[in-house]
């Protein structure tokens, strides 16, 4: 079987979709790498779609079919910079599009709901797609996230240390690469909310590099609120999304602190985000010899700056020094769970997702 797989992957971010193909004959080579932004209106139907409304499963399907469009794109992309027929791919690995996650909610088992169409995927690319990796996860009692820890553990684990990896994406997720257990959670909000503040006040889709943030000034009492927040109290296995952190939650907590400037909140959020991140760093790793930043947190320097002020004692570093640009990280996490899934083997980490047991994730469509 072909050692090359593609992995393409739209976070809760929704600013568009990243995929790579990738080698994993020996390590992991990345061969090709292309990013493509959501239109206005597939990022406003997301949006809508993580609430209830009306007429859900229509508007769902039909997201579904214009999502697929945009990851045949970006396939197309790939396979046209590296010269590489499609033949020559073993699988594409098709996270999805995430609008829901209520794990062990309601029923006990709870769901975690991708919005895919991976049959017109195959179709369009004419490959094979793995898609659905979640939910064989939350059937095993699991969170279904965080799912990139294993992979972590195969790309950035050093024998006899133990390495922290975050990855600051709509959310934030930590793994913890320790010699003798692997581990990983959700910390809370990533760039969510401070994509949200920063695109109603000024317009733009997100605070680039930080800057507008670095000329605020953090507000302690509202930090402190922000802290409260009970999901980031409780201990793993726990996995978040927009579900927690959206606009309703931000607003509530404003209410008492409406004589602040945007500015200052927008600093405020940017601290919580990294306290956030550094409390569970020291909580769950305070040996680690270096915290590896992915996502499109690793690219705001103000967020960066904080977090290694928070962890004095460790070095925070980008990804990219070893060998992987913080936007190609989750991609390849599930080119690499689609290989896994081809290979009939286990793409959980019971101890980061709590599932009973170790399983093979995914659904597989032929192409």
């Amino acid at each position: 079987m072909s050692t090359l797989y593609i992995g393409v992957m739209s976070g809760t971010s929704l600013d568009g979709v990243d995929a790579v193909l990738a080698d994993f004959s020996k390590g992991v080579r990345i061969l090709g790498h292309r990013a493509l932004p959501f239109d206005a209106h597939l990022r406003h139907t997301f949006l809508q779609l993580n609430q209830s409304g009306t007429d859900e499963l229509h508007r769902a399907a039909l997201a579904g079919n214009l999502l697929v469009k945009v990851y045949a794109q970006a396939v197309r992309q790939l396979l046209e910079d590296t010269g590489l027929p499609a033949s020559d791919v073993a699988a594409i690995g098709a996270h999805g599009q995430t609008v829901r996650h209520q794990p062990g909610q309601h029923d006990g088992i709870g769901y975690s709901l991708q919005i895919n169409n991976p049959s017109l995927l195959a179709e369009l690319t004419a490959m094979r797609v793995i898609a659905d990796f979640r939910s064989r996860d939350i059937a095993a009692g699991g969170q279904g996230a965080p799912l990139v820890p294993a992979f972590h553990q195969h790309m950035f684990a050093k024998p006899g240390r133990t390495v922290a990896v975050l990855n600051i994406g709509g959310i934030s997720n930590l793994s913890v690469l320790a010699p003798a257990r692997v581990s990983g959670f959700d910390c809370g909000p990533g760039n969510v909310l401070l994509d949200y503040w920063c695109q109603q006040h000024t317009g733009q889709a997100f605070d680039k590099d930080g800057a507008w943030a670095a000329t605020g000034h953090c507000q302690a009492a509202l930090l402190s609120r922000f802290l409260s927040e009970p999901f980031l109290l409780s201990g793993p296995p726990k996995s978040t999304g927009r579900d927690l952190f959206h606009a309703e939650w931000l607003n509530t907590h404003l209410e008492k602190f409406k004589g602040l400037s945007v500015v200052d909140v927008q600093a405020t959020l940017t601290a919580f985000t990294a306290r956030a991140c550094a409390d569970d760093v020291l909580r769950y790793a305070p040996d680690a010899v270096r915290l590896l930043v992915c996502g499109g947190g690793a690219y705001n320097r103000c967020l960066m700056d904080i977090l290694q002020q928070l962890l004095p004692g460790i070095p925070v570093q980008s990804t990219e020094q070893q060998g992987l640009p913080p936007l190609q990280v989750e991609a390849a996490a599930f080119a690499w769970l689609a290989q896994q899934t081809c290979l009939n083997l286990p793409g959980n980490l019971p101890a980061a997702t709590g599932a009973s047991g170790p399983r093979v994730l995914g659904a597989i469509y032929p192409a």
